[in-house]
């Protein structure tokens, strides 16, 4: 029951808990209840709009594989908290491969990607290579 609250809560987490109760047929008072046992235990995370970033003027994305000069734990923190501190970088992954991290940045242009990398990316703490790949159609993106 709870996975089906979850699954449907990720589809629509502006649904009503009336609408919620009757598609996962559970009585609304059960359904609150579960709602706020899940938020405490930290299945829900929060709640959010989704935007559209082409409406933004943000339709390039970018994918930057970076490797790091020093991979201690202290690079890895200085380097994470600047990245964080990145408004164009939706999404940072450490990676176990050939190279350390994997970036999603996100900009209005490929002229606006370079500075990004040449200016900010290139900049962070301990990063040695930077390696690019462009987007040229999301085919799938769970977040629209």
């Amino acid at each position: 029951m709870d996975r089906r609250i979850l699954a449907e809560l990720a589809r629509n987490g502006r649904i009503s808990v009336a609408e919620l109760s009757r598609r996962v047929h559970l009585s609304k008072t059960p359904c609150q209840a579960r709602i706020k046992r899940l938020e405490q235990a930290g299945y829900i995370l929060g709640y959010r709009a989704v935007i559209d970033p082409n409406r933004l003027g943000l339709p390039h994305i970018a994918f930057v594989e970076v490797r790091l000069s020093d991979t201690r734990k202290a690079a890895l923190e200085a380097f994470n908290a600047a990245v964080r501190a990145l408004p164009e970088v939706e999404q940072a992954h450490m990676i176990a491969s050939s190279f350390d991290y994997l970036l999603k940045v996100r900009t209005k242009d490929i002229a606006a990607y370079r500075e990004v990398l040449g200016e900010k990316i290139s900049a962070l703490p301990h990063v040695s290579h930077t390696s690019t790949h462009v987007s040229m159609e999301a085919v799938k993106d769970d977040t629209e």
